[in-house]
C-alpha cells in the first residue's frame, strides 16, 4: 500500500475521531460522535493491517479479534446502564495494561535501527509509555474495585502519603537514568513497573468516594497519553493523534469536573473529598425527621405547580430513571411545569445521570445543569431528590470544616417542599450526614426508590 494511501486514511479516521468529540459534547449529537468514531477505528485497524502486508500473520490475528470483538459485543449487550462507570473504569485498564505488554515487547525486539540521540530518545519512549501505561492499569482497577463496591469508597490515607508519592517519582526518574545509560536495562525497567502499579494503586485508594466522576475522567485521560505513547514507540502517527485527542479531552474535562466541585485538580490526586479528621466527617445532626408515605407524595405533586426532579446515584443503583420519566410524563399531561437538575459530579461518572435520562427518554429541553437550574430551586414548589446526598448537603456552603466544603451543590432546600427518597439516614458517598434530611420543609420517603416511585406513579395514575 502506498504512502499516501495510508497517510490520507489516517487524516481521515483522525477527522472521524474529533468529529466524535465534538459529538459527544452533547446528548443530542452523542449517538452521531459514536457512529464517527466507530467509523475511524473501523478505517485505522484496516489500514494498519493493509500496512503490515506480508507480515501480518492473518491466521493469528484474525481469531484474535474476532473473539475480542466478540466479548466487545457481548458486554455492551448485557451491561446494564448503571454499571457504565465500573466498564469505563475496565476499559482504561485494558488500554494501560497494552501499553505495558507493547513497551515491554518494543524492548525485547531491540534497538537495533537506532544509534545514538534517535536510540536515547526510543528508549525514553518506551520507558514512558510503560510508565503511563502501569499508573493507568493499576488506577484503573482499583476505581473498578471502589465503583462495585468491592473496594470501600473511603480514602485510604497512609502517613506521610505524600513523602511515599514523592519517593517513588524520585525513584522512577532515578531507574529511567539508568534504563537509558545501560546497555541491559531490563531490570531498570522491571522495577520501575513495579513502583508505578505500586503508585497506581496508592493514588487511587487515598482518593474519597465524592471524587471518583474525577478519578474516571482523570484515568481516561491518563489511558490516552499511554495510547499516544504506545504510538511512539511504535511510530504510527494516527495512534499518537488518537492518544493525545482522549488524553487531551480527558485533562480538560477532569479540570471541568474539579472546577465544578470547587477543587484543585492536585488536592483531588493527593487525597480528594472525605480526607478530613474523623470528627468531622463523622458529624451528626439532631432533630426530626418528617417521614411521608407514596400516596402523600403524590397528593404533593398534584397540587405543585413547578417541580424540579434531582436524580442521583441512588436511581441508577434502583434502575428507576423509566419509572422517573413516566411520573415526569404524566405531570406534563397535567400542565404542571417539571425539569430535572443535574450536578457535574451525579453518579460514578461524568454525564452519568444525562446517560440514564437519555436512556429513559426525558426530553434534552428540561435537563439542566446546576448553574442553570441552581437559582430557580426559590420558584419551585416541589423538589423531588432521587437517590442523591453529597449534592443537595447544605453543609458544604455553611461549614468550613466539613469534609466537602466549597464544593457548589444544588441548592434544593429553597423550594418550597423537598421530597427525599433513600433507602436510610446512611451517609452519602463522601461519608458526610447532611442535614437537609432534618429541615422542616423537607420529606423523607425511605424505601426502594424504584418501589417507591412506582407507587407515587399508581397513585398519579388514577
Amino acid at each position: 500500500m502506498s504512502s499516501g494511501i495510508v497517510t490520507g486514511s489516517y487524516i481521515i479516521a483522525a477527522v472521524l475521531f474529533i468529529f466524535s468529540l465534538g459529538g459527544l459534547s452533547h446528548p443530542r449529537t452523542a449517538r452521531r460522535g459514536n457512529f464517527y468514531g466507530m467509523v475511524g477505528m473501523v478505517i485505522a485497524i484496516a489500514v494498519t493491517i493493509l500496512l503490515l502486508g506480508e507480515s501480518a500473520n492473518l491466521k493469528l490475528l484474525a481469531p484474535v479479534m474476532l473473539i475480542g470483538a466478540l466479548i466487545g459485543l457481548t458486554v455492551a449487550y448485557r451491561v446494564q446502564m448503571t454499571e457504565m462507570p465500573e466498564l469505563v473504569a475496565v476499559l482504561h485498564s485494558f488500554v494501560g495494561m497494552a501499553a505495558v505488554l507493547i513497551g515491554f515487547a518494543t524492548y525485547l525486539d531491540g534497538s537495533d535501527g537506532y544509534v545514538g540521540v534517535a536510540k536515547v530518545i526510543h528508549e525514553v519512549e518506551i520507558y514512558i509509555g510503560v510508565l503511563i501505561g502501569a499508573v493507568t492499569f493499576s488506577g484503573s482497577v482499583i476505581a473498578f474495585g471502589k465503583l462495585k463496591g468491592i473496594i470501600s469508597g473511603k480514602p485510604l490515607l497512609l502517613p506521610a502519603r505524600h513523602w511515599i508519592n514523592l519517593g517513588l517519582g524520585i525513584a522512577s526518574v532515578f531507574l529511567g537514568v539508568e534504563f537509558v545509560s545501560t546497555t541491559d536495562g531490563m531490570s531498570s525497567l522491571l522495577i520501575m513497573t513495579a513502583i508505578a502499579l505500586l503508585f497506581g494503586v496508592h493514588m487511587v485508594m487515598a482518593i474519597g468516594g465524592a471524587d471518583m466522576p474525577v478519578v474516571v475522567s482523570m484515568l481516561n485521560s491518563y489511558s490516552g497519553w499511554a495510547a499516544a505513547a504506545t504510538g511512539f514507540m511504535l511510530s504510527n502517527d494516527l495512534l499518537i493523534v488518537t492518544g493525545a485527542l482522549v488524553g487531551s479531552s480527558g485533562a480538560i474535562l477532569s479540570y471541568i469536573m474539579c472546577r465544578a466541585m470547587n477543587r484543585n485538580f492536585i488536592s483531588v490526586i493527593a487525597g480528594g473529598f472525605g480526607t478530613g479528621s474523623s470528627s468531622v466527617s463523622s458529624a451528626t445532626y439532631d432533630g426530626e425527621v418528617n417521614e411521608i408515605l407514596s400516596n402523600e407524595t403524590a397528593d404533593i405533586l398534584r397540587e405543585a405547580g413547578r417541580v424540579i426532579i434531582v436524580p442521583g446515584y441512588g436511581m441508577a443503583v434502583a434502575q428507576a430513571q423509566n419509572t422517573v420519566s413516566e411520573i415526569s410524563n404524566i405531570l406534563n399531561d397535567t400542565k404542571k411545569d417539571v425539569r430535572f437538575a443535574i450536578h457535574p459530579v451525579a453518579g460514578r461518572m461524568p454525564g452519568h445521570m444525562n446517560v440514564l435520562l437519555a436512556e429513559a427518554r426525558v426530553s434534552y429541553d428540561v435537563v439542566f445543569e446546576m448553574d442553570e437550574i441552581n437559582g430557580e430551586f426559590t420558584d419551585t414548589d416541589v423538589v423531588l431528590v432521587v437517590g442523591a446526598n453529597d449534592i443537595v448537603n447544605p453543609s458544604a456552603l455553611s461549614e468550613p470544616e466539613s469534609p466537602i466544603a466549597g464544593m457548589p451543590v444544588l441548592e434544593v432546600w429553597n423550594a418550597a417542599t423537598v421530597v427525599v427518597l433513600k433507602r436510610g439516614m446512611a451517609s452519602g458517598y463522601a461519608g458526610v450526614d447532611n442535614p437537609l434530611f432534618f429541615n422542616e420543609n423537607t420529606r423523607m420517603l425511605f424505601g426502594d426508590a424504584k418501589q417507591s416511585l412506582d407507587s407515587i406513579l399508581s397513585e398519579l395514575s388514577r
